[in-house]
């Protein structure tokens, strides 16, 4: 608002001053006439003095007083008359005066919207980045987030039935304070019903009975339901747990998005935008967390002050994984074969895929698939083998990890 405050009376100072020059014309209380009838006479004098000291010669002093005269005499006839001199009427000074004046207070509006940043607080960076540290620091609690929000549930309606299951599974948790998989389910459930926090408290209690198994994604489970139970506001019991995810796996996805959500709403759109933008180059395109970042960081990069270009949406990759199924041709085939034929004609898909991904790479579902399919095969050691090369491949990238790691439990690796 200071900002505002200056360039308005800036601008307001700017254009009387004009007005007054355009409206007025000369300096002084007198007509433009009277001034003008004044210089000349002066004018009239300094000719006399000039041909006194030799400056001119009398005839061009002459001719220098005649005209002086005639414009003494027009001079007088308006001081007469009560009128100007000539040039544009008052009326007309007035009204260019109003409109340089509203348009040079527009253009100082225009200018700002253009190249500042409408909205946000009119402070300089250091004194910006110590009041974010402060909002960090004094922003609500999780309790205190939850009080505020309205009444109802998200989720809709349940069945009579599905409420009555959820019931029994609180009773018996209840009697099993320490078993570890009732927690689990109960979370879950409890996220389903749109009770987020019982949702929460179940996932804490799973992360204090795992305690240093507890893994980043029951961390990142623990937030997203802290994060749910408060409509989106990242309070600092949701950014603890969020930390814990990435100290395990620096480059996990979701947790960067909540961060990134965090920083938005403690007054670091700058940060903000850096972590959305490299989850926005990273992909993969049909992630969940792709769509909302598209959708707000347009207005987060201008709150940062960045030009930005919305890159394209690239397009998700091929279905399941990118792996093709079986031709027409190999399914009439195999019609004929017998099962020995047919255990064949699958290892040889499989080891086809498997040398295409030890010679040219292949995306995070084709591993699970490989993975996957061995463990059908029975060859678990080979399944095991690239599950554990997985592992190195994709350390840094661990959301294309959990997805390869489904494999790895779909073939009873984990």
């Amino acid at each position: 608002m200071l900002f505002w405050i200056i360039t308005g009376v800036i601008a307001f100072i700017v254009a009387v001053l004009l007005a007054r020059a355009l409206v007025m014309g000369r300096a002084g209380d007198e007509p433009p006439a009277a001034y003008d009838l004044r210089v000349y006479r002066d004018q009239l004098k300094e000719v006399e003095k000039d041909l006194a000291r030799g400056v001119i010669n009398a005839e061009d002093a002459e001719r220098t007083k005649a005209e002086i005269s005639r414009r003494i005499l027009a001079a007088d006839a308006q001081v007469q008359a009560g009128g100007d001199t000539g040039g544009q009427p008052q009326g007309a000074g007035r009204l260019l005066a109003v409109v340089l004046g509203m348009a040079l207070v527009a253009g100082s509006v225009g200018l700002y919207l253009n190249l500042g940043v409408p909205g946000y607080g009119d402070l300089g960076l250091k004194t910006r980045i110590e009041a974010a540290k402060q909002r960090h620091a004094n922003r609500p609690s999780q309790a205190e987030m939850e009080a505020r929000m309205p009444p109802g549930n998200l989720m809709g309606d349940p069945s009579p039935e599905y409420v009555a299951l959820v019931e029994k599974l609180r009773a018996a948790v209840a009697q099993r304070p320490e078993e570890l998989q009732g927690y689990m389910l109960l979370a879950r459930n409890e996220a389903a019903l749109g009770n987020f926090k019982a949702a929460y408290e179940a996932k804490a209690k799973v992360v204090e009975l795992k305690g240093e198994n507890a893994q980043a994604q029951d961390y990142l489970d623990y937030a997203d339901m802290l994060i749910l139970a408060t409509n989106g506001y990242v309070s600092p019991q949701a950014e603890n747990a969020l930390l814990s995810a990435l100290e395990q796996e620096p480059r996990n996805a979701p947790a960067r998005y909540y961060m990134g959500m965090m920083l938005i709403q403690t007054g670091r759109p700058d940060q903000a935008f850096r972590t959305w933008s490299a989850l926005l180059r990273e992909g993969p395109a049909d992630a969940p967390w792709i769509a909302p970042i598209r959708a707000q960081i347009m207005e987060v990069a201008a709150r940062a002050g960045v030009e930005y270009t919305l890159p394209p949406l690239a397009p998700a990759g091929p279905m399941a994984g990118g792996l093709s199924g079986p031709s027409k041709e190999d399914i009439e085939a195999a019609q004929d074969m017998t099962p020995e034929e047919q255990q064949d004609m699958i290892r040889g898909m499989v080891s086809q895929l498997s040398d295409r991904l030890a010679t040219e790479g292949g995306t995070p579902a084709e591993w699970s698939r490989l993975i996957s399919a061995y463990g059908v095969l029975g060859e678990t050691d080979r399944a095991r083998a690239i599950w554990n090369e997985a592992k190195e491949v994709f350390a840094d990238r661990p959301e294309d990890l959990a997805t390869i790691r489904a494999g790895a439990q779909r073939a009873g690796l984990l």
